[in-house]
């Protein structure tokens, strides 16, 4: 899991294919320092797991469906991407809960200055933007950010401000662009009617069962948990 905050900005050093497995080499000093073989690193939104390191040099692999989803085929050796490890147990979830599991593809439209930041807009086919809420979040190429203006039938639009321009490859962005995109995990479950049945059981305790057809709701995640925006938890907690 994730929080589409990215912490270090890596450089694509070399791939290589070997029975059907892409090999990606990500020079990045700090995220290389820190990563363990097995782990789970989120590269441009995608993750993938950590199968070597050197230096200030990881390596990841990706199978054929990863590419086949994702941008990962036309990175090109130089190619800045955005890095997050895997949020560990006690790590502050600022941004929104990101998976790592792209969605799909979309395609930046048009990037127009907005005082310091940039309006961007992005294309996405109907299927995906029924995933997208006002004011909701999108995951772009890793980076947790907010539906500014619409969500619309086939586009939207997200307002970076200088902060995330500073964090990210995202002063390099221009029309034409081709983006990884993550919906949000919870708009997913709400709009596809997933039952707590079809979801993996919280520690402890065996899945709900639901009339088929019968959509998630709020009452149902915040038993599981989930608070609104300055609800106070057990033992008056934020």
């Amino acid at each position: 899991m994730f929080t589409g905050l990215i912490r270090e900005i890596g450089k694509l050093r070399g791939r290589s294919r070997r029975a059907g497995v892409m090999r990606l080499d990500i020079e990045a000093a700090n995220t290389a320092a820190t990563a363990n073989l097995g782990d789970s690193i989120a590269v441009n939104g995608i993750c993938l797991t950590v199968t070597a390191c050197k230096g200030s040099v990881f390596s990841v692999e990706a199978a054929s469906e990863t590419r086949n989803l994702t941008t990962l085929t036309t990175w090109r050796s130089g190619q800045q991407l955005h890095l997050e490890p895997a949020l560990r147990a006690g790590d502050a979830l600022d941004g929104h809960l990101v998976q790592g599991h792209v969605d799909g593809t979309g395609r930046v439209l048009a990037v127009k200055r907005d005082g310091g930041g940039l309006l961007v807009t992005v294309g996405l086919p109907p299927e995906l933007a029924r995933f997208l809420t006002p004011k909701g979040s999108v995951a772009v190429d890793g980076v947790s950010l907010t539906v500014d203006a619409g969500p619309f039938r086939d586009r939207f639009t997200v307002n970076l401000i200088p902060h995330t321009l500073a964090a990210t490859s995202f002063q390099r962005l221009r029309a034409g662009r081709q983006v990884n995109l993550e919906m949000d995990v919870l708009v997913k479950a709400a709009r596809t009617g997933q039952s707590l049945a079809s979801l993996p059981a919280w520690a402890g305790e065996q899945p709900a069962t639901r009339p088929a057809g019968k959509s998630l709701t709020v009452e149902e995640l915040q038993a599981k948990g989930f608070r609104r925006r300055g609800a106070r938890g057990p033992g008056g907690s934020r």
